[in-house]
């Protein structure tokens, strides 16, 4: 007498081929996640090594402006012309100040998609996980909608966030706080 022995499910699998179908597409969109998400996080890097740059050029930028207006020649006609320098002062910083609240809002969006490709990556692979162990046993109809469900909940908790004060707007008004203790330190330089 001969005992059948159940199959191992990636046998079940291997022998239907809907359920073959799907185990590969999964597995190819799992492998498409990866490099979204790679992709995503050498952009991030990306948008951050520019942040810095903006920053350096922030305060070297006042640094020298500074030290030029501390070397200049003492006049009265100098302190007539201030708002000269301090007007290119304020709209250098100002368009500083732009960029780097521009890109720090980029790098935020940038931050969102890669947390909603991750999560995607978690339910596929759950997915994925289930349909390895139960093989044929695995009802493509309730669980596909079931990750499609998950997938739609998600978009819709999203939306209930509330914006707060966040460490890019505190990045934000402190340079605009050294650009107008800059402008005042101008003005007094010229000045006195």
């Amino acid at each position: 007498m001969e005992c059948s022995k159940p199959q191992h499910p990636l046998h079940q699998i291997a022998e239907t081929p809907t359920h073959k179908l799907l185990l590969k597409q999964w597995l190819k969109e799992e492998e498409l996640i990866l490099q979204r998400v790679s992709l995503k996080e050498t952009q991030i890097d990306s948008i951050q090594k520019e942040l810095t740059h903006l920053y350096i050029f922030f305060f070297l930028f006042h640094s020298i402006s500074l030290l030029i207006l501390f070397n200049s020649p003492d006049s009265a006609l100098a302190c007539t012309r201030s708002w000269i320098p301090s007007l290119g002062s304020l709209f250098s910083s100002l368009g500083l100040i732009w960029a780097v609240r521009y890109k720090i809002d980029v790098e935020s969006h940038f931050q969102k998609l890669l947390e909603r490709e991750k999560e995607d990556k978690k339910l596929l692979g759950k997915c994925v996980e289930e349909l390895r162990k139960k093989g044929i046993e695995f009802d493509l109809l309730k669980e596909v909608d079931a990750l499609r469900r998950a997938k739609s909940l998600r978009v819709e908790g999203g939306k209930i966030a509330v914006k707060k004060w966040s460490a890019r707007d505190f990045v934000t008004l402190f340079l605009f706080t050294m650009s107008c203790v800059v402008l005042a330190l101008t003005r007094v330089v010229l000045c006195s």
